[in-house]
């Protein structure tokens, strides 16, 4: 009789959820039954959404490639959906509104997590923390190593607009003179240039810049002002393509992949 009634539980179960099914709206089962995991393969294009201007993560070179912790890990990403990678070029303010308008499958290239984006997006899992971090004239290191320091009158904070960076700056410094730049490129130079004096960054763009840049130096990378992790942003309610992503993630992260790109660009 146990068995029966476990047998007869199970045809009670299924027809709830087959009642349940036909009780949905049609709007409700075309958003269950679509999902960008699936429109990827049958296109076998992958759009991905970037600034390319925030290296080591991505960055559009004069030929109009790219390359970067990223770009390396997408490329990989979209081989395993048997699909092109295809990039969409976008600026940091408009990152998150073209890829909830649906211009792009999921964007990268130094993205921080945020509650702000979290409204409005998922995150893959992070696969990184990097923190904010200063750089400044080498020279002038010892002069800018916490907020207060930097929180001054006479200091010219510089920061590029549209993310995490411009949020930090407003933030956190009200008594600092605020410039923005609109090149994350070149903002470096203004610094170098002695036309604006600390840039606030994550530790990683902080340290792959006074490699690139002599006479910077990142202020204390491996104690930063402020917690970060790093992720991609992905449209959405979209479940089974971040479930896609986490998996591919854990797996690269899990079979050496994903450390050896990391190598490849931060050592």
């Amino acid at each position: 009789m146990r068995q029966i009634f476990w047998i007869r539980s199970s045809w009670i179960a299924a027809a709830v959820l087959v009642l349940g099914g036909c009780a949905m709206n049609p709007q409700q089962r075309a958003s269950e039954a679509s999902s960008h995991l699936d429109a990827v393969q049958k296109a076998g294009v992958l759009r991905i959404c970037t600034p390319g201007d925030y290296k080591p993560f991505s960055f559009q070179k004069p030929d109009a490639s790219y390359e970067g912790i990223d770009v390396d890990l997408m490329t990989s990403f979209s081989t395993s959906l048997n699909a092109k990678p295809e990039w969409v070029k976008t600026t940091w303010a408009n990152l998150l509104p073209d890829l909830a308008a649906g211009k792009c499958d999921l964007a990268v290239g130094g993205v921080s997590v945020t509650t702000e984006r979290q409204k409005r997006a998922f995150f893959s899992a992070p696969y990184m923390v990097n923190g904010k971090t200063p750089i400044a004239r080498c020279a002038d290191v010892a002069k800018y190593q916490s907020v207060a320091d930097i929180d001054k009158p006479e200091v010219r904070v510089i920061f590029n607009p549209g993310g995490s960076n411009e949020r930090f700056a407003r933030a956190n410094f009200k008594r600092a003179k605020l410039a923005m730049h609109g090149e994350n490129v070149t903002i470096f130079d203004e610094l170098l240039a002695n036309r604006a004096d600390v840039f606030v960054t994550e530790s990683a763009e902080a340290i792959t810049q006074q490699k690139l840049k002599p006479g910077l130096c990142a202020v204390n990378p491996d104690k930063p002002l402020q917690y970060g992790e790093m992720a991609w942003m992905l449209p959405r309610d979209d479940m089974a393509f971040k479930a896609y992503v986490d998996q591919w993630l854990h797996l690269s992260q899990a079979g050496g992949e994903f450390q050896r790109v990391m190598d490849r660009w931060l050592k």
